[in-house]
């Protein structure tokens, strides 16, 4: 008898399947250096997966300065051409690779949701070996709102034609478990992208991996099986 897995699975890219989180840390530092605001890379780090726009507005919320829409348009500018000279380094985290290609071996459907805009998710997909013309992949550039809201995995759930319930989203910051938590999806954390096991699991992470490998080896634990 032939078992399948039942759920959608909805992917954060940046530190889910790519080990590229530090890559747009260091970019974000070099755009904020840039504007002459000096920050801690800790600082920077703690806001990495939530989009462009509002990163820039919880950021600089914190040293008590206003973010005008002209330096908010020039950081994120700043931010992309810095990251393009940083994503020669940027390669596929542990088992993400053979993981999508085991979603798809068993015709489960899967998507990729990412806060970043197609200008530095481009590479990150050629690097990761999706092709965006023909997998499901949602950007920042297609949706209202980004993480911590729900709307990239939400839309990605309507293009797979799947219930955004029956949807495991999986990700490796507080960000995209909080977003999750807000369109009832199933979270699932991984430790790739530097959150600790506590925090993705006190923003609502069911279960908690180190990568995409160790998902891939515990499959069976989060997603239901029907006949």
């Amino acid at each position: 008898m032939e078992i399948s897995l039942s759920n959608a699975f909805l992917f954060d890219l940046d530190g889910t399947l790519v080990d590229s989180v530090y890559q747009h840390v260091l970019a974000w530092r070099e755009a904020l250096d840039h504007e002459g605001i000096a920050l801690s890379v800790w600082r920077i780090h703690r806001k990495i997966g939530m989009s462009g726009g509002l990163f820039t507005h919880q950021l600089l919320r914190e040293i008590d300065k206003d973010v005008g829409p002209d330096m908010a348009e020039r950081l994120r500018v700043l931010h992309a051409e810095a990251y393009q000279r940083l994503v020669h380094s940027v390669v596929p985290l542990p088992g993400a690779s053979e993981l999508l290609k085991t979603l798809s071996e068993q015709n489960i459907p899967w998507a990729i949701a990412t806060s970043g805009r197609m200008e530095t998710a481009g590479a990150n997909l050629k690097a990761l070996g999706v092709e965006p013309d023909t997998a499901t992949v949602v950007t920042r550039d297609q949706v209202r709102h980004a993480k911590p809201d729900p709307d990239l995995f939400v839309e990605a759930a309507r293009r797979l034609d799947v219930p955004i319930e029956r949807s495991i989203v999986v990700g490796d910051s507080i960000w995209d478990m909080l977003a999750a938590a807000r369109c009832r999806a199933l979270g699932v954390g991984l430790l790739s992208g530097g959150y600790g096991q506590n925090e993705l699991e006190r923003a609502g992470a069911l279960r908690v991996y180190e990568d995409p490998a160790d998902l891939l080896h515990h499959l069976d634990e989060v997603a239901s099986r029907s006949t």
